[in-house]
This record gives structure tokens, C-alpha cells and sequence, in this order.
């Protein structure tokens, strides 16, 4: 359960919440939430909560979840000890080479992930290597379309977490693999910009391995009374520097082993 400084009341978190939602709805970038937030991490997860309850009212429907700030030293530069996470909606969903329109994405950038699809529960407070391993049904190459609704970019940790970890739209590839014979840790992924080399990097960057960030996942979930099940996409986190997207860009990764995925945005 997550707990929430007394600073922080209700009308706040509402404030913030809407803050964040209407920017999304208007396309018009917002001021950061932080300081209406105190700071505090779990009233920013408080504000994702929020704004979840709202959609799922709405007709949304949860898919899974998305590990974001998985570099432990990016974590370190931002004085967090741990990732964090947001939701995954089937809205965000996007199919391999699909056009990302004009203001789909608010201040788009794209990230080169491995997405996992579970097949058993990941129920446990304390899953090991062995659960995960068990619970992993199949491994796809994955595009995130990061959408930031803070204006100029201007997002601190607590901004990002609750504006839902800056989830805009992602892109599942091809083909679907078993973990049999793969490597996440080790794997080598590379992303080309309009046929052009742009970054390159490894699984060693997503927390060690996107098998132990899905382990950190699984473990928050059940802290924090939302615990995964089978069926459920885990974006598990970027392989290397996310990039910024324009209109007209095409961008195009390929994991080792596993497969390629796409995505372009609208001239």
C-alpha cells in the first residue's frame, strides 16, 4: 500500500491529476506537478492512481506495465535507489512500421526495449530469477513512444511518475520468442534513425537485466496491491539513451536474436 505524506490531501492529488489529464486532452504542455506534490514520490504515485481510476471509468482498459528510469545510473544522477513504473494501456498499443499522427505523443522521444508477455501470475512479495523465469511466456523487440505532458521537458521523478511514467505509445515487433536461448542481459540491441546509425546498447543497461527489472516489478506490484498476472505486456525498460523524435523521423531497432520493430511519426 502506498502511503502518503499528511502534507499532500486529496484536493491536491485531484489538482495535480487534472493538471496532467487536461494537458493530455488539450495537447497543451502543463507546469510540473513536483511542488504541489511536495516532492514525495508516493503522492505522485498517488496522482497516477488517479488519473488510472479516471480512464478505467472511462473505458480504457489496463494491459500491463512499463518499467521506466531503469539505468541505475541515471537512477543514481536523479538520487533514486530504485526504477519506477506506470501503465500500459491497449489505447497505447501500436502495431510494428505503424505512423505515430501528429499530437498522438506530446513531446515524443523513442526508446529500444525487450516486452514481455507473462503466462503465469507474478503474485509473490519476493520473486527470484526462477519465479521470473517460470512466469515469462514471451520475449518481443519493443519500441517505446515517450509523451511527456510537462512543459519544456522540465520533469523530475515525481513529474514523471505521475504524469504515468511519461507513457505515451508503444510498439510491439516481430517475431514473439520463448526465453529458450536467449540472453536479455547480454543481448545487443542497435536502433537506425531514417537508415542511419543513431545508438546502440545492451541489456546490462535495464537494471542489470530486463529479468531482474521485471523481478523489481513484480515485487512493487504486490507492495503496492496491484499485483501482475498472466497476460499482462511488461515493457521492461530502454536499452540505451532515449532519442528524440520529429515529424517525418522513422526509426527501426533490432535486438540479437530475438527480432526488429519499427515506428515513423507523421510529416
Amino acid at each position: 500500500m502506498i502511503q502518503i505524506t499528511p502534507a499532500v490531501s486529496q484536493s491536491v492529488l485531484a489538482e495535480a491529476a487534472d493538471r496532467l489529464r487536461q494537458a493530455g486532452e488539450t495537447g497543451i504542455a502543463c507546469a510540473p506537478v513536483r511542488e504541489l506534490l511536495a516532492g514525495d514520490m508516493a503522492a505522485a504515485y498517488a496522482v497516477q492512481g488517479v488519473n488510472r481510476d479516471h480512464w478505467l471509468k472511462s473505458g480504457r482498459r489496463s494491459i500491463g506495465r512499463k518499467i521506466a528510469l531503469s539505468n541505475r545510473a541515471a537512477q543514481k544522477a536523479m538520487g533514486l535507489t530504485e526504477p519506477a513504473y506506470g501503465i500500459l494501456y491497449a489505447d497505447m498499443l501500436m502495431g510494428d512500421g505503424d505512423m505515430v499522427a501528429r499530437g498522438r505523443v506530446m513531446q515524443p522521444r523513442v526508446e529500444g526495449e525487450v516486452a514481455i508477455v507473462l503466462e503465469r501470475d507474478l503474485a509473490m512479495e519476493q520473486p527470484t530469477l526462477a519465479d521470473v523465469i517460470r512466469a515469462v511466456g514471451y520475449c518481443l523487440p519493443a519500441i517505446e513512444v515517450v509523451g511527456g505532458r510537462i512543459a519544456n521537458l522540465d520533469a523530475k521523478p515525481v513529474d514523471l511518475v505521475a504524469d504515468n511514467a511519461n507513457g505515451g505509445a508503444f510498439v510491439l515487433g516481430a517475431p514473439a520468442r520463448r526465453l529458450d536461448g536467449l540472453d536479455l542481459r547480454r543481448m545487443a540491441m542497435s536502433m537506425t534513425k531514417n537508415g542511419n546509425a543513431a545508438i546502440s546498447g545492451n541489456g546490462e543497461a535495464v537494471y542489470g537485466s530486463p529479468l531482474h527489472a521485471l523481478a523489481w516489478l513484480a515485487a512493487r506490484m504486490v507492495t503496492d496491491e496491484m499485483p501482475l498476472r498472466a497476460g499482462d505486456v511488461i515493457m521492461t525498460g530502454t536499452y540505451f539513451a532515449m532519442q528524440a523524435a520529429a515529424p517525418g523521423d522513422v526509426f527501426e531497432i533490432e535486438a540479437e536474436g530475438l527480432g526488429r520493430c519499427a515506428v515513423s511519426f507523421e510529416a
